[in-house]
């Protein structure tokens, strides 16, 4: 081998022996976002420690979604007494049935309607629900923290707050079946969201202003992405009795509701 091949060879091992170079606007694109940018290859396929994290997220995602809600455990026997929280059930028998019957999720099961009747006032300002949903994790990760600032929210707004309770296999669209039990102003569902490759802590907040068995997605409004790594618990108790309040002032939700982010929510466009 030539000098020169040999010198050129050498520099070459020790470029790819480097940390791959990243400039600093990638660096701080890098920072913003848990998203896998710029990760690097070997060969044609991602470096190993890049394929480990990317099979352990995905593991985690499956748990999440296949995971039973568990309340003592999930939230904590303190938590539930303090909250007097009390379990009901969608029309769904078990997860399986869940995942391939989402039609099933979207009604109360029979004995739960009596339960929710029995046990709940109706006409109340602000009615707060939590769901399974697709992530467990993420009803244990947040809302413990969540729901505590919420109804102090909704006390030092003078609104009455309805009766908590935790609803099992739970798809968006109960919301209207609880609308039409207990006439709330506001009706609040919390529940976890479909995990991905970023996290399955996430928790999204589904609102309706007197949800009713005629409404569809159109008529409700959202605040997702509630975790560490995206819209604080704070933030969301904040955005959450923002859009409540807008609800009742306007007696409407959905797609004609525009949400107001407060100012150091609102988003730079520099």
């Amino acid at each position: 081998m030539a000098p020169e091949d040999d010198k050129r060879n050498k520099k070459q091992e020790d470029k790819l022996a480097q940390p791959l170079g990243l400039s600093e606007i990638i660096e701080k694109v890098r920072a913003r976002t848990p998203a896998r940018l710029l990760e690097g290859r070997g060969g044609a396929s991602y470096r190993t420690n890049t394929q480990l994290t990317l099979r352990e997220a995905h593991a985690a995602a499956r748990d999440s979604v296949r995971e039973e809600l568990n309340l003592l455990t999930d939230l904590g026997g303190d938590f539930v007494r303090k909250w007097n929280l009390f379990e009901v059930c969608s029309k769904a028998v078990n997860k399986d049935q869940y995942l391939l019957r989402p039609d099933l999720g979207r009604h109360l099961n029979d004995s739960s309607r009596s339960e929710v009747s029995k046990r709940c006032n109706t006409g109340n300002d602000l009615q707060i629900m939590i769901g399974d949903g697709l992530s467990v994790t993420a009803v244990a990760m947040q809302v413990p923290r969540l729901l505590p600032l919420l109804c102090e929210g909704a006390r030092t707004r003078g609104w009455n707050v309805g009766s908590i309770f935790i609803i099992r296999y739970c798809r968006v669209a109960i919301l209207n079946d609880i609308g039409e039990l207990l006439r709330p102003r506001v009706a609040v569902l919390l529940i976890g969201e479909r995990p991905g490759l970023a996290t399955a802590e996430s928790l999204s907040a589904y609102m309706a202003y007197q949800p009713a068995a005629s409404h569809s997605d159109a008529d409700r409004n959202l605040i997702s992405n509630i975790h560490t790594r995206g819209v604080s618990t704070e933030d969301a108790a904040q955005r959450i009795l923002n859009l409540a309040a807008s609800m009742i002032k306007t007696q409407n939700s959905g797609y004609q509701l525009r949400e107001e982010l407060p100012p150091k929510l609102t988003l730079s466009t520099d």
